[in-house]
This record gives C-alpha cells, sequence and structure tokens, in this order.
C-alpha cells in the first residue's frame, strides 16, 4: 500500500478492528452494483471513499432533472447522459484509484449470472420489485453475497443475504407481493431517507467483504424516518422458498 494509500484511508485503518488488512481486503474486492439513482448514489460514493477496488455500475436510465433532488452522484450539467457514465465520472473524481466498469443497460438471464457471479457482493439499489427478484435469484445460483435496500416515502429497509447462513432471501419476505407496487414516482420521497439507507448499505457491503462485525444476514432493519423509529426483525429462510428453500434453484 503506497503513503498516499495510507493517508486516503487512514481514518478507518486506525480501527483494531479493520487495520490494514482491512483496507487491503476491500482494494482487492469487487462489487456490482444494480441501480444509480437515489440508494446507488450513496453506495457508489462510500465504497469508492472507503477504497473498494473495483466497481461494476449497472442502470440504463439516463439523469432527470427530477432525479438530482436524491441522486447526489449526478449533478445538474448531467441531465439527459446516462446514469452509469455520470456516476462513474463523480466516482472517479473522488477516488481515481479505484477500477470503474460502466453497463448501461437492463442486465438479465445469462449476462445477470456472469456479472453477479463475477463480484464479490452485490448491492441491489433498484427501484423495482421483478428487477430485485431477478437479481436475488441470481445471487443465490451464483453464491454471491447481496445487500438490499427499499426506500419510499418516510420508510426504508436494508436485507442481507449469505450463502450457507439461515437468513431469509428477498423472495423468501415477497413470495406472493404485487410485480407492480408503488414507486416514488407515484407516491414520492424525502430526499435524505435514501441516503441513509444507501449509507447503510455500503457499510453493510463492507462488513461482507472485510468480516467486520455482524452483518444484517437474518435481520431485517426497518426505518420509520418520519418518528425516526427504527425496528430490527428476525428473518429465517423458508424452507419452501423457490429460491433459497430445501427445493428452491
Amino acid at each position: 500500500m503506497t503513503d498516499d494509500e495510507l493517508l486516503r484511508y487512514s481514518r478507518q485503518i486506525l480501527l483494531p478492528q479493520f487495520d490494514i488488512e482491512g483496507q487491503e481486503r476491500l482494494r482487492r474486492s469487487h462489487v456490482l452494483i444494480v441501480g444509480l439513482g437515489g440508494l446507488g448514489s450513496a453506495v457508489a460514493l462510500y465504497l469508492a471513499a472507503a477504497g473498494v477496488g473495483r466497481l461494476t455500475l449497472v442502470d440504463f436510465d439516463r439523469v432527470d432533472l427530477s432525479n438530482l433532488q436524491r441522486q447526489i452522484i449526478h449533478r445538474t450539467a448531467d441531465i439527459g447522459r446516462l446514469k452509469v457514465e455520470s456516476a462513474r465520472d463523480s466516482v472517479l473524481a473522488l477516488n481515481p484509484r479505484v477500477e470503474v466498469a460502466a453497463v448501461p443497460t437492463a442486465l438479465a438471464d445469462a449476462e445477470l449470472s456472469q456479472q453477479v457471479a463475477a463480484a464479490a457482493v452485490v448491492v441491489d439499489a433498484c427501484d423495482n420489485l421483478p428487477t430485485r427478484l431477478a437479481l436475488n435469484a441470481a445471487c443465490v445460483r451464483a453464491g454471491t453475497p447481496l445487500v438490499s435496500g427499499a426506500a419510499i416515502r418516510l420508510e426504508g429497509q436494508v436485507l442481507v443475504w449469505r450463502p450457507g447462513g439461515e437468513g431469509a432471501c428477498y423472495r423468501c419476505l415477497y413470495r406472493d407481493a404485487d410485480l407492480n407496487p408503488e414507486s416514488c414516482a407515484q407516491t414520492g420521497v424525502l430526499a435524505p431517507l435514501v441516503g441513509i439507507i444507501g449509507s447503510i448499505q455500503a457499510l453493510e457491503a463492507i462488513k461482507v467483504l472485510t468480516g467486520l462485525g455482524e452483518p444484517l444476514d437474518g435481520r431485517l432493519l426497518l426505518l420509520d424516518a418520519a418518528r425516526m423509529d427504527w425496528r430490527t426483525m428476525r428473518v429465517r429462510r423458508d424452507p419452501a422458498c423457490p429460491v433459497c428453500g430445501d427445493r428452491g434453484a
């Protein structure tokens, strides 16, 4: 590790449970981030700042004026640009040592499986349930840890799934869910909420990558921001889940 890197990451290297070994693990890690909106903005910036060596950014959308209220990785001058390109530029401006791959398409089928299998951790920062379920299934098949987050109105949640554990996967929680639930475009979302949830996702990804602390697998973290009320629910794997259960894929 160079002197520049030691100085850049000094505040987290000072943590005795993290140290240089944790920093080296981050530098060797590859994280796949799906979605560069409100959640993905915080995830990408914090993982880049922390020193994750390689980020693959996935989003097919372009920056719109209405995004700028909460998607802090993009700027006014980026309106009309692909989100992955805008996000890549912001990440590299923050930390040019990070290797960034930009994927401006919606991943599916073989390409989705390939990208998931190549990553050490996948972060679900997307905004629609079908994509979340497909990403969850791909992670279970590949045995790749998944950090999933969601935020709408004044409510947010974070769930971590790791292979070999007894914690629920995303499909366990939403077996009979409506595939077209409400969106932020329909019901709104307060700007800082996505930053809070995205920051927690980044923290959980770092914990999984480095072995720091106890990740949220087996627990669903819920936030009611109107009351600033945090709750944690134990969530066990459903043996009948079609994805991770005893008869799952």
